[in-house]
């Protein structure tokens, strides 16, 4: 994927990046430039370096060892070999090669933090990684190699290798070859790493920052996707909607939980099915709990996303590195903020969020295919029951996807190996969090699609009684992209997959934000 020629930079500035910006340049391939407020910070704090490293007092990251090591100090013709050494022995990674967007937003969120003025490099360094990200040269990261705390090194150091011209990178289209070709190629000019430079580009919690704002923009979408389903579920099921009132949710009040019951009822107002069976003579007022319980299970899911959200903002805000200088003071000072830990919870918690909202929707498809709970529905919904299977086999399809989200939902922060003989004791796993949570975001949007896959079909077999006009959206969106309504077993997966990339894109969401107006 080439960087779009019609995408306005994104400005780093010494103050925070939106969330947005971090999207448009991992997913959209915008280019970045930094503000002359950013190369002035950047400047200032360079100078500080430059007086430290020309003292003869030893300062901890400018002319001493790392680590466990930090007590040998490096002679000033040394300092240059121990910026590259630190890169190369650092870039130690392992296993699959990282996706391209999680590395530019890595990428990215180095960048911030080096604009803000903390970390001491110079202006040509971070002006060349502003340039790789710009020419979109992504080096190769991969996947086994961080634990979260002195930051994500390793896949850091696979990209600050690249900036000396080292290494393997993938091109703008996506070829692979060696950094030096790479740079070449784009007219720039590999970086020979002066004191404080290499640690300054390696010590931070980007890779897991950037997987968890990605992860926060998917779970938005994905949560107001789900209450579409849930929906759906409540309407071909012949359930109440009285249960969302307003009313009712304002004795309870969580506020996720409001906005997901005000969607409900928003999505179910004109249903002609709903009010076929809505009255004073309506007993069902006790529908099975992953109908009626909706909003609470989905609004529990948003107030975490926003949780995690604000974690996020915070980071976003902040200058991570050790040790960090402070400008204005004329001094470094070691200090611990590199540690994952403010991250790697959110990002359980979020694996957490996919798994349960993932469990209540595969429950809410189940019961769609029981001729005993589906009330009138025929058997799996097949077209011929018993020569056809209908969708008997996408709920085990479901129900194999649910049982992954809960083992991914086991936190990986609780867990610790000691490294760099003892010095760094204790460590987050945030990486490993953040690695994990990309998988959950998957199974949801797959787990969902499956649930409107089974509901849009489910809602065909209640005519001649009209769905909702929100629903019905949803029903069209899915006949026009080939996804056929009732009728004999054909080939599902080609559907399925055809629905998962309907949720993943958006799509469902616009469909139904076109004829009711936004969702909360």
């Amino acid at each position: 994927m080439t960087t779009s020629t019609f995408l306005a930079p994104v400005t780093v500035d010494v103050g925070a990046l939106a969330p947005e910006d971090v999207v448009a340049v991992a997913r959209d391939g915008a280019p970045v430039v930094l503000s002359e407020a950013a190369l002035a910070a950047i400047d200032l704090a360079r100078a500080v370096v430059d007086e430290l490293a020309a003292a003869p007092t030893p300062a901890y990251g400018i002319s001493t060892g790392f680590g466990a090591l930090a007590t040998r100090h490096i002679p000033t013709e040394m300092r240059a070999q121990l910026q590259r050494s630190l890169v190369r022995s650092h870039a130690a990674g392992s296993g699959p090669e990282v996706e391209r967007e999680v590395v530019r937003a890595l990428m990215l969120l180095r960048l911030s933090t080096l604009a803000t003025g903390h970390t001491g490099v110079r202006r040509e360094t971070a002006q060349l990684l502003a340039a790789l990200i710009s020419h979109d040269i992504t080096p190769v990261v991969h996947e086994y190699g961080s634990l979260g705390c002195s930051g994500d090194l390793a896949p850091l150091s696979h990209c600050a290798l690249a900036l000396m011209g080292e290494g393997t990178v993938r091109d703008a289209t996506g070829t692979l070859v060696p950094a030096a070709e790479a740079l070449a190629a784009a007219g720039l000019t590999p970086v020979e790493l002066a004191a404080k430079e290499g640690l300054a580009l390696i010590n931070g919690t980007d890779g897991m920052l950037g997987m968890l704002v990605m992860a926060i923009a998917d779970l938005r979408r994905l949560l107001r996707t789900a209450d579409i389903a849930a929906a759906m579920s409540v309407e071909a099921q012949l359930a109440t909607d009285r249960v969302f009132a307003p009313e009712l949710q304002a004795i309870r009040p969580h506020p996720g939980q409001a906005l997901s019951a005000a969607n409900l009822v928003a999505l179910l107002a004109d249903s002609g099915v709903v009010a076929s069976h809505r009255g004073p003579d309506c007993n069902r007022v006790q529908d099975a709990y992953s109908l009626r319980c909706s909003p609470q299970v989905h609004g529990a899911a948003r107030d975490t996303v926003e949780h995690a959200a604000t974690v996020a903002a915070r980071e976003l805000a902040a200058a991570v590195d050790n040790p960090v200088v402070l400008a204005e003071e004329g001094r470094v000072e070691s200090n611990g903020n590199f540690h994952g830990a403010p991250v790697a919870y959110v990002l359980d918690f979020l694996a957490i969020v996919a798994a349960d909202v993932a469990s209540i929707s595969e429950r809410r498809t189940d019961r769609f295919l029981d001729k005993a709970r589906n009330h009138g529905l025929p058997p799996f919904l097949a077209g011929d029951p018993g020569v056809d299977s209908g969708h008997m086999i996408a709920q085990y399809t479901q129900a194999a996807i649910v049982s992954e989200l809960k083992r991914l939902a086991v936190p990986a922060s609780v867990d610790s190996i000691p490294s760099s003989a003892m010095q760094e004791d204790h460590v987050s796993m945030g990486w490993s969090a953040a690695r994990k949570l990309r998988r959950s975001v998957d199974g949801l949007t797959r787990v969902v699609a499956i649930e409107l896959l089974t509901a849009a079909r489910a809602l065909d077999l209640r005519a001649p009684l009209q769905p909702a006009s929100a629903t019905a959206a949803v029903v069209a969106l899915f006949r026009y992209s080939g996804i056929e309504g009732p009728g004999p077993d054909r080939h599902l997966a080609p559907e399925i997959e055809t629905a998962v990339q309907l949720v993943a894109s958006g799509a469902v969401l616009t469909a139904v934000e076109s004829v009711i107006g936004e969702l909360a």
